[in-house]
């Protein structure tokens, strides 16, 4: 059995929430639970028991009697089916002048707000919504960068129970259109523009453009960023207008039912027009209380930072930390302007207690050999969480030498399709290279082979076998539920598939290698792509890359497409190295038949590669929504390649 690359000291285990959680569930019920797998068990076996408890530990503000659960079939299940609350609410319960939400945008704005602030100025943003007729029920839409006035807009229109739904502003019309457009928002809020890379980039033409293809919107708020803008928008208000000429200052929270919808989320569209999933305030509320709390051991006054955008789901989670008393550390633009430093110098500056980021910063970190710990104090930094994709064990090695030693490391895996995690960290427990430390409390999460076996240290798909209260509530525009229950129960039926390639180790934890319909399959041999990615990452001269399973003569063969470190050549002798590594950390089967260079990877807004397009491109075929992708230009190198239609 390998050894932990970092163990809890006693002193930690002691103080984490987690440890906290299983003495008050051990006075709560008859049998006396020791460890964390007996509280994982626990909460599976006893998953009505369990969410109570998360919702009575983690102080969720509502009315939660009557029945936890009812309905047999995961598809029908419905959580607290009489409960009343509203997460607006929970999160708004502090009202001091403590820090709440501190935002930089790059090295061009910093704001402040305390909780009182926060409450006060969702007060008279909530107010401004009344008046404008927007109510239960109706879509609020936003296309804001990640800064204070997203929460804010958040808050008051999840407050008087209508539906948030947000993108960032680096999306271009088409891309705003297949979102809001499936939802008809009757509010918008946008901005005038955003910083990146140290430049000021003005979005308000664009904000008219899509405007105009918005019939729904009666409504507009403009959030004042990088100028003072004097609207010519028919029906439109600025957010400072509204905050300084209204004197409302307390906020009244319409208690919904537990189902009823917070918000909007997106598929990343990829393969077609974005889904649009929706999330209710009950099972949002109480998966994140449950996450940041006893997963990621979030307490009063931590400060709490994750890099995303407004259209990435970590953003929704982020702001979760607000109903744990915590301050939220927001961060908008280049994580690298003005150099490696950027984040580390607001980590510093602001004490963060936990720093979220996707596995692909850390690697860049990595490729620009630079180390935080030599250049800054994070003396405060108790833990620190990776997301996006498959965090390389190199990428443990590198936040343990180069970051700090003594923290708890937490890759974590989910998705939009939940708001939340399956399998993430646990501060009591050790931390394994490449291994994310175990399936979340009430998750019943296990890998399945093609014979819905349940099977350990073997790869399968990863599945959740039981219902959870942050499943979606259905999928806009879905009548009769079938988009719904073909994404997740076709696979297995009644049972989660999370489309996930994924192995439980013999520690109990899980290593993911790859979205299971990017699984390369040659000669019929199931690959994840993280796995080639983890030896590809090892050489030096390349910067990124992508692999894809390309059908050849009756078969699939492994293709491998480099971008190079600038200066940086694909050499036939680089080539023999790349396959080198591949062969000797991995097998024969993993070692590409091609590997060709080229000028950019395509990615997702929110940073993920996209292989399927790419696949698709090679073999061909239309590449369906391109306005989801932060680069399309990309996807010119992969196409018409002579090099791949030869032997």
């Amino acid at each position: 059995m390998s050894s932990p690359i970092w163990t809890p000291n006693e002193t930690q285990i002691q103080n984490a929430n987690i440890t906290n959680f299983l003495s008050f569930t051990n006075q709560k019920i008859s049998t006396k639970l020791s460890n964390y797998w007996d509280l994982h068990q626990y909460s599976i076996d006893h998953s009505d028991e369990f969410w109570q408890l998360v919702a009575d530990f983690c102080d969720a503000i509502g009315d939660f009697s009557g029945p936890v659960r009812l309905g047999e079939s995961m598809i029908d299940t419905k959580w607290f089916p009489e409960a009343s609350l509203n997460f607006a609410e929970t999160m708004l319960a502090r009202r001091d002048n403590a820090n709440a939400i501190v935002f930089r945008g790059e090295d061009k704005v910093e704001l402040r707000l305390s909780f009182a602030d926060v409450y006060t100025q969702v007060a008279k943003v909530q107010a401004h919504m009344r008046d404008c007729g927007v109510g239960e029920g109706d879509r609020v839409a936003a296309f804001l960068p990640n800064h204070p006035a997203a929460i804010i807009g958040m808050l008051a229109a999840t407050s008087i129970g209508a539906i948030w739904s947000s993108c960032s502003p680096d999306f271009g019309k088409q891309g705003v259109l297949d979102r809001f457009g499936q939802i008809e928002p009757k509010m918008i809020f946008v901005v005038d523009g955003y910083y990146y890379n140290g430049k000021a980039h003005d979005t308000i033409e664009r904000v008219k453009s899509f405007l105009d293809d918005l019939p729904s919107i009666e409504n507009i708020v403009m959030v004042e960023y990088i100028q003072s803008y004097q609207t010519d928008i028919q029906n439109c208000s600025t957010l400072s207008e509204i905050l300084s000429s209204r004197q409302d200052n307390e906020v009244d929270f319409l208690r919904v039912p537990f189902d009823h919808p917070l918000c909007i989320l997106y598929s990343s569209g990829t393969t077609g027009a974005p889904k649009c999933i929706v999330h209710g305030h009950g099972g949002t509320l109480l998966q994140h209380l449950k996450e940041l709390q006893l997963h990621a051991d979030v307490r009063k006054d931590d400060r709490v930072f994750y890099f995303t955008t407004c259209s990435w789901m970590m953003w929704n989670w982020l702001v979760s930390a607000l109903a744990s008393k915590a301050a939220v550390m927001l961060y908008d633009g280049s994580p690298f302007y003005p150099g490696a430093k950027a984040l580390w110098d607001f980590a510093e500056a602001e004490k963060f207690t936990l720093f979220g980021t996707s596995a692909k910063y850390i690697e860049a970190l990595q490729k620009a050999n630079y180390s935080p710990k030599s250049e800054h104090n994070l003396e405060s930094l108790r833990g620190m969480a990776s997301t996006g994709s498959p965090l390389s064990a190199e990428g443990y090695d590198f936040v343990y030498s180069e970051i700090k030693d003594d923290l708890h490391l937490a890759s974590i895996s989910g998705g939009t399709d939940i708001v939340s995690c399956f399998v993430l960290g646990v501060p009591t427990l050790p931390v394994y290279r490449g291994e994310i430390q175990a399936p979340g409390l009430g998750m019943d999460v296990q890998v399945w082979n093609d014979e819905g076996e349940s099977v350990r240290q073997e790869r399968g798909e990863l599945i959740c076998a039981q219902s959870f209260p942050s499943r979606p509530v259905f999928f806009w525009r879905d009548e009769g539920g079938q988009k719904y229950y073909s994404a997740y129960y076709e696979h297995f039926q009644d049972i989660w598939a999370h489309g996930d390639f994924a192995e439980v180790t013999e520690h109990g934890g899980v290593v993911i290698y790859g979205r299971s319909d990017a699984v390369l399959n040659p000669g019929g041999v199931r690959i994840g792509t993280a796995e080639i990615y983890r030896q590809v990452d090892k050489v030096e001269a390349i910067l990124e890359s992508i692999v894809i399973g390309q059908e050849w003569k009756n078969d699939v063969r492994v293709v491998l497409f480099v971008k190079m470190r600038e200066g940086q050549e694909l050499t036939d002798d680089l080539i023999k190295e790349i396959k080198s590594v591949i062969r000797r950390e991995c097998t024969p089967r993993h070692v590409p038949a091609k590997i060709l260079e080229v000028g950019d990877i395509p990615r997702t807004k929110s940073g993920k590669i996209v292989e399927i397009s790419v696949r698709d491109i090679v073999h061909g075929r239309e590449i369906k929504n391109k306005e989801s992708l932060a680069n399309p230009e990309a996807l010119e190198f992969f196409k018409n390649r002579e090099e791949i239609s030869s032997i």
